[in-house]
């Protein structure tokens, strides 16, 4: 079986999630190698895609995963929601011991995951997270490798919607209240 990171009650209509309340998670500060951690996080390997929206469970706030949130990633030995990157970037959610000596004895690098290893753990994990009626893993590929993707950073992503959240127009001159419409 899959070990479990960020299956939080908040983030599905059914309680009783896996790691319980996100909120009995959140610290002031991140691990010391917290940047490395998140990209580890970002490079998992999709294994269902989710077309669908979010919103931080805390704030309530778009973010850079809110695009396909529930999507599930790997490594081979874990599995979390696509958006769970963005609550240690951002909520500095604790993190398991295990899953720390795991990725840093893999020196913050994704491995590589041998289909016909990791398809049994992902027919017996999908149950526990709600997906009881997920497809069994089948993949043409023997192999999957780790490949490069883009992913939009934190800055990057709340200066983008710091841009399109301005008011249209010039900034000089005050703009004048519209009229209501007539009834």
């Amino acid at each position: 079986m899959l070990e479990l990171l960020g299956f939080y009650d908040e983030l599905d209509n059914r309680s009783g999630q896996p790691n319980g309340s996100i909120r009995d998670t959140v610290r002031p500060v991140g691990e010391a190698d917290e940047a490395e951690l998140v990209a580890y996080l970002d490079g998992g390997h999709v294994l269902v895609d989710v077309m669908e929206g979010g919103h931080d469970v805390i704030t309530g706030r778009a973010h850079r995963h809110s695009p396909g949130c529930s999507s599930l990633m790997t490594d081979g030995s874990w599995l979390w929601r696509r958006d769970f990157s963005h609550y240690v970037e951002t909520h500095h959610v604790s993190l398991p011991d295990a899953f720390l000596a795991h990725v840093r004895g893999l020196r913050h690098r994704m491995p590589a995951v041998v289909v016909t290893h990791f398809a049994p753990h992902y027919d017996e994990t999908m149950p526990l997270v709600g997906w009881s009626s997920a497809v069994p893993w089948r993949s043409t590929a023997t192999m999957l490798v780790p490949e490069p993707r883009a992913v939009i950073s934190k800055a990057e992503f709340d200066a983008a919607t710091a841009a399109r959240d301005r008011p249209a127009g010039g900034w000089s001159i005050p703009r004048k209240p519209r009229k209501p419409p007539r009834t």
